[in-house]
């Protein structure tokens, strides 16, 4: 009786951006007749932003391709402006090079448009609550990027700074298990407790570390080889 939804009771507010109205529409009503509340869409990138700011959704399932900006700009400038925001991007594109931007660029997931509607919907609950949510076969693919790059050298930033504040022992743990890719449920499964105090535990790890997302956890993980342990 594990709730994917993190004991939330509110509705989860979604904006859909996409070029195609009609894909837009469906993609809408179909979230709105499951229960989630559509607070906003847009057609092109910029309208993106502006009604972004405007709604404030908790999750944004956004296309890469769109006319005037490209989804991950788009992505970048709403995650920049509220590292809250979760980005789902439900995309007709599979490329890996496609995948590993929007993640870069911020992006908590990214689904191909072949999904189906159930699949979307558990996507856009997951996504909601920070877990990180992929077409199978694309996981592997984001995972190994965050050892690529961890294996790559730290832009210098370090110079006589203060030594980065220390965890507790659980939040470590969690770390870790975040750095193998567990979603926030398997690792509240693994350590028996609950969903809610994983987010917490995260959350307070992202404070102490100044760090904005799930994408900057996983690589500050790995720098560190918290994956292997």
């Amino acid at each position: 009786m594990t709730d994917t939804s993190g004991d939330r009771q509110d509705p989860i507010k979604v904006m859909v951006v996409d070029d195609h109205p009609m894909w837009r529409d469906a993609v809408a009503r179909d979230l709105a007749e499951s229960g989630f509340e559509v607070v906003a869409t847009a057609g092109d990138g910029d309208q993106a932003v502006r009604r972004a700011k405007a709604a404030a959704p908790d999750v944004l399932v956004l296309d890469l391709n769109l006319p005037g900006k490209p989804g991950v700009q788009v992505c970048k400038e709403v995650v920049g402006e509220n590292p809250a925001l979760r980005v789902l991007v439900l995309s007709a594109s599979g490329e890996h090079a496609d995948v590993l931007e929007a993640v870069k660029s911020g992006a908590t997931g990214y689904l191909l448009k072949s999904a189906s509607t159930a699949e979307l919907q558990d996507a856009v609950r997951r996504t909601a609550v920070g877990d990180p949510v992929f077409t199978p076969g694309l996981a592997g693919l984001v995972l190994g990027e965050y050892r690529r790059l961890a294996s790559e050298p730290a832009p210098a930033a370090d110079t006589g700074e203060p030594k980065a504040p220390r965890l507790t022992d659980r939040e470590t743990e969690v770390l870790r298990l975040v750095a193998k890719g567990l979603s926030y449920k398997q690792i509240a499964e693994r350590l028996v407790i609950s969903h809610r105090t994983v987010q917490n535990h995260v959350q307070n790890t992202l404070g102490k570390l100044q760090l904005h997302n799930r994408v900057e956890l996983v690589r500050y993980a790995i720098e560190r080889g918290l994956d292997d342990e």
